[in-house]
């Protein structure tokens, strides 16, 4: 007999039913991943449908960006990564369908993300933080589902009242700490109110113009800003994230510093700085942040932390970061796909840890529990995360304690993708006075309201009873 069975079923769900859908965007201006430029998304919208030993039933929604360049950097035709991304969602479909376990969304999805998804993920050659965000759309559904079930804010949920297992079950402690995980359970590391309004984030990418001289001629004419100073101004933005190229000292410096000075001129308050995985030598940025506190003092003040600049595979690149770190709070990104990789990263001098939702909520809510306990400092990050994605992204960033506010720039590459949503909840959608405000937003689920959405779908393309 397993450990589910002996388990009491008061509050247990299992999935019914599936659907899936595939939504595809195209970006007003071009967005840079690395060494890649990305133009279109497509975005993965999943519906479960969950029963309880009572018989009493809920649907619930998830949607992620399948962003192909972040997830998935490699020489490979765009088009024939994208294709593998899909087919593995609808692969995907088909064993949440047929997952016959009932538990928590926790419980269930940390099963499915360490059996089902590691078996589909053995089969293909995309790297395993690209197999996370196919599987995040299913697994953001489920806890959406069991909040809609219960009539509460799933975050409510993460406690002894509603789970089988403490943390002990899923998380071991640093073998240097004294944390114990034994009795403790999320919701004692999450926010005992969630914040409904959030400082906001805005990325500076590497293509956009800072001067009326270094506009495109394919620049659109579509009402939205296009200088950085026009965005700080009309959204009143007090923090500016800096994409950087990671390959040339003297370009990202200066970038740093033409940033940071227009910054300062608007009244932005805080910079962090974004290498995309591409430096391989922490002397590099360590060399650019010695150079910003002798030379430019009031902008080295403003960096807040410096963001992932080593490349992705942690295990495959063991670089010891304690001289970035002792100057600037170093985060995990693309690194942290889990608490074992972050304990690692732990170990290799990063003393941040940056959630994303597309990694899956479970992981991202484990992942926070394990990084609190151990003292390290939090973010949220945007995957540019437009439609329903935008809503799972802002609760996590609501319900957890970030360094400062949370990452969102959707509006920026594909305001109108997520029109019909921002007609139910304006204020997520749009920036006002540096912050979004999530007001709006239902008590139960992710808080969606999705039936007062407008959404008009594709015919599904997987639909599973």
């Amino acid at each position: 007999m397993s450990d589910f069975s002996k388990l009491s079923k008061k509050r247990t769900i299992s999935v019914q039913k599936v659907r899936l859908y595939f939504l595809p965007v195209h970006t007003r201006v071009p967005l840079k991943f690395g060494n890649e430029v990305l133009t279109e998304v497509t975005c993965v919208r999943v519906c479960l449908s969950v029963i309880d030993q009572q018989g009493n039933r809920a649907e619930g929604w998830g949607e992620t960006p399948l962003s192909v360049q972040w997830v998935w950097p490699d020489v490979l035709p765009y088009q024939q990564r994208l294709d593998a991304l899909k087919q593995l969602c609808i692969d995907l479909a088909a064993d949440w369908h047929d997952f016959d376990r009932m538990g928590h969304p926790i419980e269930l999805g940390h099963h499915l993300i360490h059996h089902q998804l590691k078996e589909r993920h053995a089969q293909s050659n995309m790297p395993w933080l690209a197999a996370l965000v196919c599987n995040s759309a299913f697994d953001i559904a489920l806890h959406d589902a069991y909040g809609n079930l219960h009539g509460c804010d799933v975050y409510q949920t993460y406690n002894d009242q509603y789970m089988q297992h403490d943390l002990s079950y899923y998380l071991e402690p640093a073998s240097d700490s004294h944390v114990n995980f034994t009795g403790l359970y999320p919701q004692d590391f999450l926010l005992s109110m969630p914040i409904r309004k959030l400082p906001v984030w805005h990325m500076v990418g590497g293509k956009d113009p800072l001067e009326a001289l270094e506009l495109r001629s394919d620049e659109p004419d579509d009402g939205y800003p296009v200088l950085l100073t026009d965005w700080i101004q009309r959204d009143g933005l007090t923090c500016l994230k800096i994409k950087l190229s990671g390959h040339d000292s003297v370009l990202d410096y200066q970038r740093i510093v033409r940033v940071g000075k227009l910054g300062i001129e608007n009244g932005v308050k805080f910079l962090t700085t974004d290498f995309n995985c591409t430096v391989t030598d922490p002397q590099y940025v360590v060399d650019i942040l010695d150079r910003l506190a002798q030379e430019e003092p009031a902008i080295n003040d403003m960096l807040l932390y410096v963001e992932q600049p080593f490349p992705y595979d942690l295990e495959a690149n063991l670089i010891d970061v304690h001289a970035v770190s002792q100057r600037k709070p170093l985060f995990m990104d693309e690194s942290c796909h889990d608490w074992e990789l972050i304990r690692l990263g732990r170990e290799l001098g990063w003393t941040g840890v940056a959630l994303k939702t597309c990694k899956t909520q479970t992981g991202a809510i484990l992942s926070y529990c394990w990084a609190k306990a151990h003292g390290m400092a939090i973010m949220v990050q945007d995957l540019t995360n437009p439609m329903l994605a935008q809503i799972s992204h802002c609760q996590l960033a609501s319900h957890v304690d970030t360094i400062m506010g949370f990452e969102s720039n959707a509006m920026q590459f594909y305001p109108d993708a997520s029109l019909p949503e921002a007609a139910i909840h304006p204020s997520v959608y749009q920036r006002r006075e540096g912050v979004i405000d999530l007001s709006t937003l239902s008590a139960t689920g992710m808080g969606y309201a999705i039936e007062k959405i407008n959404r008009q779908l594709p015919p599904a393309t997987v639909n599973l009873d």
